[in-house]
This record gives C-alpha cells, structure tokens and sequence, in this order.
C-alpha cells in the first residue's frame, strides 16, 4: 500500500508541477482533476496510466494524431437528469451530443490505430459507443441551437401561421406609416421596436391624432410610441401563436429528456473518459516540454536516475535562457543509502528534490526528465525532511520540529521506504547533534532503508565509509574560482570549503586565521585534507575526460589509417597482378611477332600454324581450369567493382553539380559594382571592352567603338574606372 504523507508532497513541490499540469488541459474539469492528482497505490493502475501518457507523447510526433477530446461539463445535465419531469435546456442537449460525436470519435481512430496505442484503445473500448442520443438532438435542433419546425406537426403549423401573421403585421404596419406619413404627425426616425413590436415614433404634441396603443415614450418626452390600430389585432393573435410555440418546444424538449435519462450513468462514463483523455494529454505536453519519457520500471529496488533534471529549475532556466545541470544517482541493495556533503550553494539541496520530486512523479502517473536508459523502481513510502520547518502554531523550534520528524522517520522506516532528509543533525549543538544523527542513520541503516541525505558533520561521513551499504558523494567545487560545478561524484566525501567561501564573500583573511585557530588543529587539517582530494579529483576528472577524447581521437585515426591500408594494400595486389598480366602479353606477343616475322621470310605456312599450336598449348599449360562457382565469384566481384567504380563516379559527378550550382547563385548573389558613366566594363561571357555611355535604371548603354547595345547591369563586370588604366 503506497502512502506518501501530503508534507512529502508539500516538499518536494509536488503541487507546483500540478498547476503546471493543469495549465496544459483544454477543460475546466481536467484542470479541476489535474489538481488533485496523487500517488497511486495499485502498481497495474499505475504502469497502465504511466503507459497511456508515453503513448499520448509519441503521437506528437507521429502523423497520427489523436482527435481533439475538448468537450463542456455536463455536470447541471447530469443533475437534472437524476430529477423527474425536468427539462433540458437547448445548450444542454447540444453539450450532450458533442460528448456523444467526440467520445465515438476517440473510440473509431483508437479502433483503426490500436497497434499504436494499445492501452489507449484498450480504455476506449470499456465504453461503449451510443450514436441514437446525437442523432435524435440533431432531429430536433439545428446547429444554430434553435428547435427545428420539423420537430413535430404541430410545431410546423404553428411556424406557418406565425409567419403569416407577421406579414399581415407588416402589411398593416406599412399602411399606418403611408397614411400618417404624408403628415406632419411622425418624427424624423418615423418608426422604431419596443418590446419586439414595429410602433409608430409620433411627436408629443399628435399623439391623440394617431390612433393605436401607446408603448411608451422617448427619454426626453418629445416622442411617443404608438402601436397602430390596425395591428393590435395581429399582434394579439401573433402573442397567443408565439405562446402555444413554447409551449409545443417545451413538451419537445420534455419528451427528448424523457429519452436521454436512461443514458445518465453511460453520459457520466464519457465525461469521465474525455477528463481523462484531457489530464493524459495535458501530462504528455508537460512531458514534452520538460524532455521528460518513461524510464524501465524494476522490482529488483534499483533506483538509477541518469541525466535528471528538476522539471520545475528546468522550465525556469528555459524561460530564462539558462544551462540546468543534470545529475545522475543509483540507488540500489548494495549502495542504499548515499551521504552527500560539500559546500554550501553548490547542488546538494536540489539533487535531493530532484529525486525526490521525479520518484513521486512517477508514482503518480508522470512521466520523467531523465535519460532513457534510465530505470526506476517503486517504494510504499517517500518521507522527507527538507528546509526549515519552525511550527509557529505548535510553538516549536526548528530542532523540536525536527526531532518530531525524526520520530516519525523511526516508526515508518522499513526496507519498502525511500527516506530524503536535507541538512541531516542541524538545529543543535554540532557534535551532539551529529552524534543523535549518527544514531538515527545507523537505525535506518538497519532497518534496510533507501535514502538520501546531506550534511556537513564529518562524523556522518565518517560511518558512510564505515557501512557496506553506504556510499559517500559530493557536489564538485573549483577550488581555484570557489564556484560550483552542479556535478554530483560519487565515492568520496566533500570539504564544506567553510574558510575559501568566507575570503571569497570578503571577511578579512585576518578574522579567518582567528576562527581557525579556535577549533582544533586536526579538524582543519582533514577538511584541508579533503577540499585538497575533491581538487585533485577534479583535476583527475578534467585528465580522464582529456585522455578519453584523445583515446578517442587515437582509437578513430587507427581505424581511418587501416581502412587506407586495406585499400592501399588491395590497389597494391590488383596494380601487381595487372603488371604480371602485361608481361605475360609482351612475352606472348613477342613469341607471335618471332613466327610472324619467320612467316614473312620464309613464307611457310605449316611451320607457322605448327608454332602458334605450340604457343597456344604451352600458355593453356599454365591455366588452371576454374570451377563455375569460382568463376562465378570472380565474375560477381568485377561487377562489384564496376558498381563501385560508377557509383563513385556518379557522386565524384552529383558533387561537382552541387558546387557548380552554388557557384551559379553565389555569383547571382553577389551584389553588384556601382556603375557610372564612363567606366570601362566588359560582359561577363565576353572579352571585348567598351566604355558606358548612358544609365537607365537596371540597363546601360555600352560604346564599343563600332557600335553601341543596351546591356542589363547584372551582365557586365567592371574593368576599370573611368580615369583609371
């Protein structure tokens, strides 16, 4: 059972990365859900989840991209449906519908892509689809939200006749301004709507002239408005129609509720599905913008977090266009517990939220910024100790609250609990506060605990290397330029550099020599000794990383010089068997040329036919019959070599092509001289030189002596300036 106290989570600023979280959700009730996520306790639940979110991440950069899931809570819905005789309004209906088409979206595109996204397909099909409850809203309203007249008969009639009532008000209204617009009766506006109906804008002093109803008058009191006679039937008639129209929209809207509540529960299920598809999506976003993914889960109680970062420095530093330093820690059986010391301000603080932060992410469905052969493991309990933790309600020091938070430590750690505790044994007298802290880890020690902490009591680092399953570490520091590196090495403790980062902030060198002398000599000398190891391990670190590149380097340039000499040894072997091959033709041709010439003296055919059947013989003597699988091989191997030839050809071609292409737009690119009457210029494909006569935008004149041509200025180079030779 996992249980990971809500002041862990307070902590390690859990509550911070789900605001970040619930940013990224398009609907309010993933927002609202997003807050309120928590560690889960089920492990199948947990990689199910873990896994659906990676999915969701790799279809950002796939061409299968998931539906859009935005949708509105149903919940006032979901209400009404619960009470009888209720009526959903319009907007209700249209939100239920749209829940319907997007849920039967999600269900038919996971359905087609399951081989992508397995669990995702897998938690679509554990509802089912229902396409009856927006194909009868659809029916009934129109995309504009309004009831459509083919609701129902009667609401059709009712339309009709509405309508033509509202052309007899028309018709009747426009007679009654035609009669009275001939005198002198209206005002400038002559007509306007009060209460959704055409009235007549009579001026003060005629409104007994004009007969109708009167609706009311204008702000100043100069214009009364009139309702003609000849309307008020209509309009009554049209109030009586519009009347039995809502009415007839209502029982509509009442029989198509009566029809929807059975579906309260299944319509509960799609909103709970959607707000989930809205908190995955929102959690890979948020992975993808802290380069965070999902890690190989083991349960072999490995914890090895390579290359991680805190997701919340990370965004940070991005929005400020700063470096964040990744660190990388391996928690495991044979190294459980790790003592991290060094100077103050140089990491330790946050390597240990990262852990923290990242294993309590995971364990609530997050995915991580870490490497991807990174690996993780799960534990039932994560309990910190972080900051300073005064409790002013229950009156209580930093120490007292401590020591509260150590007695809570001792009841709950077991072998499934991984502890973080900052600062460990501050808050007290020094040597016997690191004497009470040295107790407590040797407790923890015992009782095979996980855990991290940091410190700077020596005594502490001391029984790190005095425990086999303890390893000291330390955030290296340049002791040249007291700056910290953020770089966490493990195996060896820290110097707190405690006096180098005094003369660094500027207390006088002769107050330091004084506080050194009021502790004891050994001590210093240790912390000396250890701030001098942590610099000769840097240095040996800087050595290794230099001797690795050139190792690097030497170990490339062998490879490179034995390729050369296999192919330097093989041109060698071909260049000599070709060379073998030419003496054996001029030794052949010379014994030819022999019976030729004896031929052309003598002029003797037999002798001749005999010495060339005497040649053949000897040279076939020297041939070895090849098998066809031989000769195969060697026919298959000059082809291969013919290929290599034409494909080296191809691209010695393809490369020259490349460089005479972008010598043709570098020399497009290149702006032009500045041109001006008299210099001498030539065209760039030509040799003969003239001088300019004339300017005219983009085009000169040319003079060549015999002759004179328009020229375009991109065309011509220049030779010399007028004046100049």
């Amino acid at each position: 059972m996992v249980k990971i106290p809500k002041k862990t989570l307070q902590d390690l600023e859990f509550p911070t990365v789900l605001q970040q979280v619930s940013t990224r959700c398009n609907t309010g009730l993933g927002k609202t859900r997003a807050l309120g996520i928590k560690p889960i306790s089920d492990t199948e639940t947990l990689l199910e989840t873990l896994g659906r979110t990676s999915e969701y991440l790799a279809s950002f950069v796939n061409e299968n991209r998931i539906p859009n899931h935005g949708f509105d809570a149903v919940d006032k819905e979901l209400k009404l449906l619960k009470i009888e005789n209720t009526t959903l309004e319009v907007s209700g209906f249209q939100k239920i519908a749209s829940i319907c088409k997007t849920v039967d979206s999600h269900k038919k595109f996971f359905k087609k892509f399951n081989e992508y996204y397995p669990l995702l397909f897998a938690s679509s099909e554990e509802i089912e689809a229902n396409r009856d409850i927006p194909t009868q809203v659809d029916t009934i309203i129109d995309r504009f939200g309004e009831v459509k007249d083919s609701a129902s008969d009667k609401l059709s009639t009712i339309r009709q006749e509405i309508n033509q009532v509202k052309s007899k008000i028309g018709q009747s209204f426009a007679s009654a301004l035609n009669t009275y617009h001939g005198s002198d009766y209206l005002d400038d506006i002559r007509e306007s709507v009060v209460e959704n109906r055409r009235v007549l804008a009579v001026k003060a002093m005629y409104r007994k002239k004009v007969k109708g109803t009167v609706m009311g008058t204008s702000r100043t009191g100069s214009i009364v408005y009139i309702e003609p006679e000849t309307t008020l039937k209509y309009s009554r008639e049209l109030n009586n129609l519009e009347f039995d129209e809502k009415e007839e929209i209502r029982r509509i809207l009442n029989t198509l509720t009566h029809r929807i509540r059975p579906f309260a529960p299944l319509l509960v299920d799609y909103q709970d599905f959607l707000a989930d598809m809205d908190i995955t999506a929102a959690k890979a976003r948020y992975a993808s913008d802290t380069n965070a993914l999902l890690p190989e889960i083991n349960t072999k109680k490995r914890l090895f977090l390579r290359d991680a970062y805190h997701p919340l420095l990370y965004l940070s530093n991005e929005r400020n266009s700063e470096k964040t330093w990744p660190q990388t820690i391996e928690l495991h059986p044979e190294n459980r517990i790790i003592v991290i010391s060094g100077p103050n301000a140089g990491g330790k603080s946050i390597t240990l939220k990262t852990i923290g932060l990242l294993q309590v992410m995971l364990q609530s469905g997050l995915l991580i910024p870490v490497h991807e052969r990174s690996s993780a493991c799960l534990f039932n309990r994560v309990l910190t100790d972080i900051g300073d933790n005064q409790s002013i309600e229950n009156h209580l020091s930093t120490y007292s609250y401590r020591l509260k938070n150590m007695n809570r430590f001792l009841r709950k750690c077991d072998a499934e609990t991984l502890f973080l505790i900052d600062e460990f044994g501050t808050g007290s007298d020094p040597e016997l506060g690191g004497a009470l802290a040295e107790a407590f880890l040797e407790v923890f020690y015992k009782r095979e605990s996980f855990g991290v902490i940091t410190t700077h009591y020596a005594n502490l680092k001391a029984l790190a290397d005095e425990l086999p399953h303890t390893t000291n570490a330390n955030m290296l520091f340049d002791g040249k330029t007291l700056e910290p590196i953020f770089q966490l090495v493990l195996g060896e403790a820290g110097s707190s550099f405690t006096f180098e980062v005094a003369q660094k902030n500027g207390i006088p060198y002769n107050l330091i020599n004084k506080a050194k002398k009021k502790i004891e000599r050994g001590k210093v000398r240790f912390d000396a000794t250890i701030a001098k190891l942590q610099k000769e391990r840097s240095k040996m670190a800087q050595t290794g990383d230099r001797l690795q590149e050139e190792e690097s380097k030497a170990r490339e340039e062998a490879q490179r010089l034995e390729k050369l000499n296999a192919k330097i040894k093989s041109k060698l072997e071909n260049y000599q068997e070709l060379y073998d091959h030419d003496q054996r033709m001029i030794h052949l041709g010379n014994k030819v040329d022999k019976a030729a010439a004896k031929y052309f003296q003598e002029n003797k055919k037999r002798p001749l036919v005999s010495e060339l059947l005497r040649i053949v013989e000897t040279e076939n003597s020297k041939r070895k019959k090849k098998s066809a699988a031989a000769a195969k091989a060697e026919r298959t191997k000059h082809a291969e070599v013919a290929q290599e030839a034409r494909s080296k050809v191809k691209h010695i071609r393809e490369k020259k092509k490349v460089a005479k292409k972008k010598a043709v737009i570098k020399e497009r690119n290149k702006p032009l001289p500045v041109f001006k009457i008299g210099d001498r210029v030539r065209l760039k494909d030509g040799k003969a030189v003239g001088s300019i006569d004339t300017l005219e935008k983009k085009k000169a004149i040319v003079n060549y002596g015999q002759f004179k041509t328009h020229v375009g200025l991109e065309q011509l180079e220049l030779v010399g300036k007028k004046g100049k030779t």
